[in-house]
């Protein structure tokens, strides 16, 4: 308990943690001191780094500004780098710098002084920068990617268990994507994704090498990998494939499929999709994380007026309800969030998807099957006779869908679905294009919300600025306002955001708009009235929420280009 009581000596940590820690070492045995204390929050990490410093004399330094030359890489072997965790950081006069976030791990720094016949300067750094930096140089499974080249095995993959059965054939290329590297190299992409909140995973093949990317937070960034890893594209690709339970054979079609894996004791839902190109096939996988996901209109950004117009609107016995965006605006999201807000066990609640993207207790969920016939109207068509009192349709992507749809609302249901309109005034002019009666447009639809995403400032390092009024968008309500800003720390990966939030465009339909539609009036002019009548655009929604210190003008500015309004 040394470490411990230097901590509470320096007003570092609450005496109370004693227990705690005594508890946590005789449930985790061999596990360093330093490190539960921080993993369980007893005490800061930059506290304990600074106690340990000073304990083994040793420099403690900042990772996330260090550049290191590619000299001091190829110096140390790279298994040694990933067994120990040790990063190199610079080579001079004979003496090589490593940092290290285990200071009582003594054999490492001396089987790298035997290794590179160089004098060892350890530094103290956060564990998670060592692996970060260790990442950023080496890459995301670099040492299975090396240990590929070397040997082509290796241990068993942890942290990812996959949920169901895999069915794979006796061909050669299905043996190498089954070899242990290839299944542990694949997890370890999969394991990182995860780790890092990220919504999609995109692999590029290109003539020299493979491109990994992950979208995080709506914005896709580069994976550092070795450019070993082209080499094993095909087998890459295989073991994906096997995963997802499509065609292995078949390299010349579009497949799409699913997996389903635990990664940490958290569900996720993978769903693949594979597209042939040039220079080989191309995979994008969505991860749906349910671990992750509160179904609440709460959780998704909305402010309080917006939030008491809509659940006037849900609250409605029936009619037609909207929401419209791009693809990865968070439709389905603020959907099951409104259906979630109403459910009780008064009401039957029954939705037609493609696909079912989470699972939700207390509704009745069908997943769509267009190649036997059970397409979005088929099934409507059949629910109808289940006496559901609300519905909702995945998505309005065709006439017979929409007639479907709006008979159902006709018929004393409510119904909730999503069409891929710029804004919610436009949401009228494309049901009317599609071939739907003005009238009956008119009359049954009770609401639209237009939404997008934008990302949130990180907490952990939110600061509050003045910003040159003469550099403000024109429409920015307040130029002498004080705004937030995230600086960039470890927890963001210095980009200043983390998570994020929606931005709300919510029309009710009035008695102007319902005549309106009627007279097919452009959405121009419906725009127009519902401006008039109080509704608030999407970019003053995300001013408002600038104000509020929620996201900030940038990324504001960057997702309604063009709404001026």
């Amino acid at each position: 308990m040394q470490l411990a009581q230097r901590l509470i000596q320096q007003g570092k940590m609450a005496e109370a943690n004693l227990r705690r820690l005594a508890d946590l070492q005789a449930a985790h045995t061999g596990r360093p001191q330093h490190e539960l204390l921080v993993e369980h929050g007893l005490a800061k990490e930059e506290d304990v780094l600074a106690v340990l410093a000073e304990e083994f004399g040793m420099e403690v330094m900042d990772l996330t500004k260090v550049t290191v030359e590619p000299d001091t890489l190829r110096s140390v072997p790279i298994k040694l780098v990933h067994r120990h965790t040790l990063m190199p950081l610079s080579r001079q006069n004979g003496t090589l710098t490593v940092a290290t976030g285990d200071p009582f791990n003594v054999y490492a720094l001396d089987e790298l002084q035997t290794l590179t016949g160089l004098a060892v300067r350890p530094v103290l750094a956060s564990p998670r920068e060592v692996a970060r930096l260790i990442k950023t140089h080496f890459g995301v499974g670099g040492d299975t990617v090396t240990q590929l080249v070397q040997e082509r095995q290796a241990a068993a993959a942890d942290g990812v268990e996959l949920l169901q059965d895999l069915e794979a054939d006796d061909s050669e290329v299905a043996k190498q994507a089954q070899e242990a590297s290839v299944v542990k190299l694949v997890n370890q992409l999969l394991l990182e994704a995860a780790n890092e909140r990220a919504s999609d995973i995109h692999i590029e093949p290109e003539e020299n090498q493979l491109r990994i990317r992950y979208r995080i937070d709506g914005i896709l960034t580069t994976q550092k990998l070795p450019p070993e890893i082209a080499r094993f594209q095909s087998a890459i690709i295989t073991r994906l494939k096997i995963m997802a339970r499509l065609n292995i054979a078949e390299k010349r079609l579009p497949q799409d499929g699913r997996i389903k894996m635990r990664v940490n004791n958290r569900e996720i839902d993978v769903r693949v999709s594979i597209i042939p190109m040039i220079h080989g096939e191309g995979i994008v996988m969505r991860l749906l994380d349910k671990g992750r996901m509160v179904f609440n209109l709460s959780s998704v950004g909305m402010l309080p007026d917006t939030y008491a117009q809509f659940r006037k609107v849900i609250d409605r016995p029936h009619g037609i309800v909207l929401v419209t965006g791009p693809t990865g605006s968070g439709k389905s999201t603020t959907l099951y969030s409104a259906l979630n807000e109403i459910k009780c066990d008064a009401d039957k609640i029954i939705t037609v998807e493609d696909p079912v993207e989470y699972q939700q207790p207390g509704i009745s969920q069908i997943q769509v099957h267009a190649k036997i016939g059970l397409t979005f109207a088929a099934c409507l068509r059949s629910i109808l006779r289940h006496d559901p009192d609300v519905i909702l349709i995945g998505e309005m992507r065709d006439l017979e869908t929409a007639e479907s749809a709006i008979q159902a609302s006709l018929t004393g249901h409510l119904v909730f679905s999503t069409l891929h309109t710029n804004d919610a005034p436009s949401a009228f002019t494309r049901l009317i294009e599609m071939g739907i009666e003005p009238f009956l447009v008119s009359s049954t639809v009770e609401g639209v919300m237009a939404q997008r995403l934008v990302r949130t400032i990180c907490p952990e390092c939110k600061e509050q600025y003045r910003h040159d009024p003469l550099e403000l968008p024109d429409d920015f309500p307040d130029k002498e306002a004080l705004l937030w800003r995230g600086r960039g720390c470890r927890a963001c990966h210095d980009s200043g955001y983390r998570g994020r939030a929606g931005i709300f465009e919510l029309m009710i339909t009035g008695e102007a708009i319902r005549e309106m539609c009627v007279q097919r009036m452009n959405a121009s002019a419906i725009r127009k009235q519902a401006l008039q009548e109080g509704m608030i655009t999407l970019r003053r929604d995300g001013w408002r929420k600038v104000l509020q210190g929620m996201t900030t003008i940038e990324e504001v500015a960057r997702v309604t280009a063009g709404d001026m309004s």
